[in-house]
């Protein structure tokens, strides 16, 4: 196994790392005219088998948000996801790891435009461990950062020139020694953490921003909101004051990169009891075995990267 990337999906095939370059005049270099995807896989050392969760459900967004650029794709859905199983099994990772597809303006070319720019799609991947490790809770800030809005640059679509928000964001909360920030919308409802939707628990309800607070329509989000369907956890979707933060019994970010994170401090006031909430635990448990394969209702969800019979070690 190799500890670290060596191929790349790039202009329709797979090369090795090192010649997957585009040049300085790339227009999506210049103006953060792509988009992209983040797609976990995880390593079961039990079943030898590494796991892409919910891949074609990231490829179909991917294939949705390209329409907001503009960006003619030359690959089907189906070709995209066979393309990620490819480049993830050619690298034989033995470990978890992290998939971005990256659709982007290609054409070597001075302007700020969407039209009349050619398109193209690369795809790389890498080990990938807890992107924040805090098994006791995370602490986090309300930034002074406001999200981006729907009229502005649509945060529903993962456009890589957007991400200098959530990274003003992020960086404002480090510098201030925090985990993470979470964002207001230009109204001064809650949206989202930097990179992660959010949820809230008041009285045994589960309650998260609805998709016109400016969130990322996220995929760990609809599976959160699936497992409590399941696990008969009433759900709710609605505008969320920054003072109930506060007051929430319990609060958790999820995303693909940070998984499911409990949150225990905001702005410096303990949530709950301070410690990773019952509700949160049960969702978290659940989340864990089902990305790495060990829940058969689930298993749909999950997209096997090597053959059946494949041994668990490479020699």
């Amino acid at each position: 196994m190799s500890g670290e990337n060596r191929f790349a999906f790039f202009q329709g095939k797979i090369v090795p790392i090192e010649e997957a370059k585009v040049s300085i005049m790339t227009s999506a270099f210049n103006y953060g005219s792509a988009v992209f995807e983040g797609i976990r896989g995880y390593w079961n050392q039990e079943q030898g088998q590494l796991y892409l969760f919910r891949l074609r459900e990231h490829m179909e967004r991917l294939w949705q948000n390209c329409r907001l650029l503009l960006i003619e794709l030359p690959y089907t859905v189906d070709q995209l996801c066979q393309a990620a199983v490819e480049l993830v099994r050619r690298e034989e990772f033995r470990t978890d790891i992290y998939l971005r597809p990256l659709a982007y303006k290609s054409s070597q070319v001075v302007g700020v435009r969407l039209h009349d720019l050619e398109s193209d799609c690369a795809m790389f991947a890498v080990p990938f461990g807890d992107y924040l490790d805090r098994p006791s809770g995370a602490r986090v800030m309300v930034s002074s950062w406001r999200r981006l809005d729907d009229n502005t640059i649509p945060p529903r679509g993962k456009i890589t020139g957007a991400y200098v928000n959530a990274a003003l964001a992020k960086t404002e909360a480090h510098l201030h020694g925090f985990d993470d920030a979470l964002m207001l919308c230009q109204d001064g409802h809650v949206s989202e953490a930097s990179t992660a939707n959010l949820f809230l628990v008041r009285q045994g309800r589960l309650i998260t921003p609805p998709v016109t607070a400016d969130i990322l329509e996220g995929i760990t989000r609809a599976t959160v909101l699936q497992l409590a369907e399941d696990l008969d956890i009433e759900t709710q979707e609605r505008p969320i004051d920054r003072s109930e933060l506060y007051v929430a019994d319990e609060l958790f970010m999820c995303g693909t990169a940070v998984g499911l994170v409990a949150i225990v401090e905001v702005d410096g006031r303990p949530i709950g009891a301070g410690t990773p909430g019952p509700t949160f635990t049960r969702l978290n448990t659940l989340f864990q075995a089902i990305v790495r394969g060990k829940e058969p209702r689930y298993r749909a969800w999950c997209t096997p990267v090597y053959p059946a019979a494949a041994p668990s070690s490479v020699g």
